[in-house]
């Protein structure tokens, strides 16, 4: 009978041990679940203080709703925390800057100043190749929709190598080139590797252009997209991207993966740099 005893309450404190496992394992991924920013939109409305931690949506007259006190508390938790880039006092003076009193900074899905930077897998000749695709946002209608705004595949890239100018200088057409029925002309058209230094000094390659004209004629076939971030302008002197971490932790999902302090009239030249929008 003791014997019986002994065993019943060895399978209870099993069971028992099993069943608090369990427990603590489903309270751990659910407070993971409900920490990870799942979606771009989410980390929007969490950025904004427009929902609250279990992912439901406030209404405006909610005293939570774009509430900065409880904005300084979330937002520390919305970058990459093992990234030195978005660490120290960079961190601390741009959530300042966006939880301001008098001139806090919300973002917002319909302002064109943030992009979209897709890296995908294309086949050119049985060959994977690696190209990158930028978007931005255009107005449609009552709303908007995404559009290519600039590629980089490093195949066009070599097709236009940048040179020096005095050397480019050197080639040109003769303008009295007229008065000859532009013989001259094979100069420019028999060296494939110059005939852009012909052009207009200010010639930029289209590369957009380019790809369509690649994939429309079957030289490029799409295979699949391997990773997806995001860069935003939107607020005054900052930039910062976006990028998704699939780790086990309540600082993963769609996280600030870098954080740049820039002047309104640099934007421009950085967003040239990352080569965001094709050269007008």
């Amino acid at each position: 009978m003791r014997r019986l005893i002994l065993l019943i309450t060895i399978f209870i404190a099993i069971v028992s041990s099993v069943y608090s496992q369990t427990i603590n394992e489903f309270t751990e991924d659910e407070t993971i679940f409900y920490a990870m920013n799942k979606q771009v939109g989410q980390f929007v409305h969490r950025f904004n203080m427009e929902e609250d931690q279990i992912g439901k949506l406030l209404v405006k007259t909610d005293s939570r709703f774009h509430n900065n006190k409880l904005r300084k508390q979330i937002l520390p938790g919305m970058f990459d925390k093992l990234n030195p880039r978005t660490s120290g006092n960079l961190k601390q003076y741009f959530i300042s800057d966006v939880t301001n009193e008098d001139t806090p900074i919300y973002l917002n899905f319909l302002d064109r100043d943030w992009y979209a930077e897709v890296s995908a897998t294309f086949t050119a000749n049985g060959i994977d190749e690696n190209i990158i695709l930028f978007l931005t946002l255009e107005p449609e209608n009552l709303g908007s929709k995404w559009i290519l705004s600039n590629v980089y595949y490093r195949s066009l890239s070599k097709l236009f190598p940048k040179v020096d100018t005095g050397y480019q200088k050197k080639h040109f057409l003769h303008p009295q080139s007229h008065e000859l029925d532009f013989m001259n002309l094979h100069k420019a058209l028999e060296n494939e590797y110059q005939i852009e230094y012909f052009a207009s000094t200010n010639y930029q390659p289209d590369y957009l252009t380019l790809f369509f004209y690649l994939v429309k004629t079957g030289k490029l076939k799409f295979k699949q997209i391997d990773n997806v971030k995001f860069h935003f302008f939107q607020i005054k002197n900052w930039y910062f991207e976006l990028s998704y971490y699939n780790r086990n932790s309540t600082n993963s999902g769609w996280l600030i993966s870098n954080l740049i302090y820039v002047k309104e009239d640099d934007k421009k030249e950085l967003i040239r740099t990352y080569k965001l929008c094709r050269s007008n």
